[in-house]
């Protein structure tokens, strides 16, 4: 394994995790990345640095990100957003990804930026419906805040200093998930 190998698996890692935030700010981030030439993808998937798709995915983020400031609605949203961020952080993963053979790339895609997405989906997912309950959903855009604060910084981090982000990531794992349930 080369140096470029691990650092691209680990921009996908970061990528995939802050897609588990917010869906389309870091497919937005990767492809105006990809279009200023500061991040490779792979062939395949080089569409992702077009001006087309960077318009299609800055349309959808702020969407996204205004969709979930209406109570209620955010928690319909999550129900969507799920299933879409295990496919979005398995394509992130994939697209980083120029150094390995497809027919274990995307299988590594899938489990890894695909499970890290959805896992994170689904912890904030269950964190927004224990939010409404408790405040009606008055607590809700401030959650919506700071996961697309977070979603931005891991995804800025992973393209700049992708062993950095993925640091970040496993102390929020630990930090959000793991201590949670061993207090438990």
């Amino acid at each position: 394994m080369d140096g470029t190998l691990i650092l691209s698996v680990l921009l996908g890692l970061g990528l995939s995790s802050a897609v588990g935030f917010r869906v389309f700010l870091p497919v937005l981030l990767t492809s105006v990345a990809a279009y200023l030439d500061q991040v490779q993808l792979a062939e395949s998937m080089m569409w992702l640095g077009s001006l087309p798709a960077m318009i299609t995915f800055a349309v959808a983020t702020v969407m996204e990100i205004l969709g979930y400031y209406i109570p209620f609605f955010d928690n319909l949203l999550d129900t969507i957003a799920t299933p879409a961020a295990v496919l979005c952080g398995s394509l992130l993963m994939g697209s980083t990804i120029v150094d390995m053979e497809p027919l274990v790339k995307w299988p590594v895609s899938i489990i890894a930026g695909g499970g890290i997405a959805g896992t994170i989906k689904g912890s904030s997912s269950i964190l927004r419906v224990k939010s409404s309950g408790l405040t009606a959903g008055t607590a809700n855009p401030i959650l919506t805040t700071v996961e697309t604060v977070v979603s931005g910084i891991i995804s800025v981090l992973s393209i700049l200093v992708p062993i950095l982000a993925v640091v970040i990531l496993v102390y929020l794992i630990y930090y959000f998930i793991i201590k949670k349930k061993v207090r438990t």
